[in-house]
C-alpha cells in the first residue's frame, strides 16, 4: 500500500464487481446482465453515428435523454438528471446531500455499494437488520437519519416494498431524504416515479444495465424534484462536466423510444424466473420471491461458497456473498431459458452428489 495514500484511502474496503472470466466459457449468471441484445432500433443508431463526432464534446446535460426520460415518465426535463451508470449517480447523492455531521440509514442485506460510498464520503451510518425471512421493515428506522436508501427490489434478496409502504415512508418523514434505487424495478415491481410529484423529500434512481440491456454503455439516472435535481448538477460540473458519452446518450435516448423490444424482453425474462423459480422449489431449495431478473437461492446441505465452487466447475457462474447472514445463499441471475435448464441440471447434480 502506498505511503501516498490518504487514511480515508487506505481504510477503504472496495466494492467487489462479480467475475467477468477472460479465459473459459461460462454460463454467466453472477452479475445481473440482460440475457438479451439490445434493442434493435438501438444498434442501427449506433452504426449510424457519424464517427468524426468523436473529436467533438458530448452536451453536458444529456439533454436528449432527458427530453427522451421526460416524455416516458410525464415529467418535466428539470425532473430528471443523467449520469455515467447509476453507480455514479448514487455517488452524486451522496455527495450532494450528505456530510460527516448527518447520519444515513440502509439495510444490513442490500446493495453493497452504499456502506462503501458512506465510507468513502465520510458519511455516518447505520445498517437496519431486515426482518428473518429478508424483507425491509422501513417503517421502524431510525429517527435521527437525514436520509434512508434502499434497493427495490432489494438486491440481492429480490423483494420489493409496495409503493404505499414507500408513500407511507415519505408522509412520516417529510424531513428525511428517502432514496428509492430502482436498477430492477422492470422486473416486476411498481416505479415510485410517479411519486415526486407529491414529495420534494424523495429520489428515484434507474439504470439503462438491466432491463434495457446496456450494461456497456454505462447510463444511469435520477428522477426527484428541481431542487434535489439541481444539487446532483452542482456536484457533476465540480467533478465531471460531460459524464455521458455521445454514443451513450444516442443509446439511451433510443432505449426509451423502442418500448416494444423493451417489454417483449423484460417479458421473457420474467417468465424464465417464474419457470426457474418452480424447478428450484420443486427440487427442495429455498427461492425467496424475486421480482428482479436474479433469484437468491440455498440449496440444503451444501454452503454457498461450496455451492459456488461446485457450479463454477460445472461451468456456471453465480454469486455468493460474505455476509454473515446470507452466506449460504446464492444469487443467480436469469439468462435464457436455456441457459437455465442448464443450471436447473447442474443444481440436480449438486444435490444427487
Amino acid at each position: 500500500m502506498s505511503r501516498f495514500f490518504s487514511r480515508n484511502t487506505r481504510e477503504l474496503t472496495p466494492y467487489v464487481p462479480g467475475e467477468q472470466p477472460k479465459d473459459k466459457i461460462f454460463i454467466k449468471l453472477n452479475t445481473n446482465e440482460n440475457p438479451y441484445p439490445p434493442s434493435p432500433l438501438v444498434m442501427e443508431r449506433i452504426r449510424n453515428f457519424a464517427l468524426e463526432d468523436l473529436r467533438l464534446y458530448p452536451n453536458s446535460e444529456g439533454a436528449t435523454v432527458k427530453q427522451a426520460l421526460s416524455k416516458y415518465y410525464g415529467i418535466s426535463e428539470d425532473e430528471v438528471f443523467v449520469g455515467n451508470g447509476s453507480d455514479e449517480v448514487l455517488a452524486f447523492i451522496f455527495k450532494a446531500f450528505f456530510d460527516n455531521t448527518d447520519k444515513i440509514g440502509f439495510p444490513d442485506i442490500t446493495y453493497s455499494f452504499y456502506p462503501v460510498y458512506s465510507a468513502l464520503f465520510n458519511i455516518p451510518y447505520v445498517q437496519v437488520p431486515v426482518r428473518s425471512d429478508f424483507s425491509i421493515d422501513i417503517l421502524q428506522y431510525p429517527e435521527d437519519l437525514k436520509g434512508i436508501i434502499f434497493a427495490n427490489p432489494n438486491a440481492p434478496t429480490g423483494l420489493l416494498i409496495s409503493v404505499e409502504t414507500i408513500e407511507k415512508l415519505l408522509q412520516n418523514r417529510p424531513d428525511t431524504l428517502v432514496i428509492v434505487d430502482e436498477a430492477y424495478i422492470d422486473f416486476g415491481g411498481e416505479s415510485c416515479v410517479e411519486l415526486i410529484s407529491k414529495y420534494d423529500n424523495l429520489i428515484v434512481v434507474q439504470t439503462l444495465s438491466k432491463s434495457r440491456a446496456l450494461a456497456g454503455q454505462r447510463v444511469g439516472f435520477a428522477i426527484g424534484c428541481k431542487e434535489l435535481m439541481d444539487g446532483l448538477v452542482r456536484v457533476k460540473d465540480s467533478f465531471n462536466s460531460y459524464p455521458l458519452d455521445r454514443i451513450a446518450q444516442i443509446a439511451a435516448e433510443t432505449a426509451f423510444i423502442d418500448t416494444k423490444y423493451f417489454n417483449e424482453t423484460r417479458q421473457k425474462i420474467i417468465k424464465t424466473r417464474q419457470w426457474t423459480r418452480e424447478e428450484l422449489l420443486n427440487l427442495g431449495l429455498e427461492v425467496t420471491d424475486s421480482k428482479a431478473n436474479f433469484l437468491f437461492v440455498k440449496i440444503p446441505g451444501v454452503s454457498g461458497p461450496e455451492a459456488l465452487l461446485k457450479l463454477r466447475q460445472e461451468g456456471i457462474l453465480v454469486r455468493n456473498f460474505n455476509n454473515p447472514r446470507i452466506c449460504d445463499w446464492l444469487r443467480i441471475t436469469i439468462g435464457t431459458q436455456e441457459e437455465m435448464k442448464e443450471l436447473v441440471e447442474k443444481i440436480k447434480k449438486i444435490i444427487a452428489g
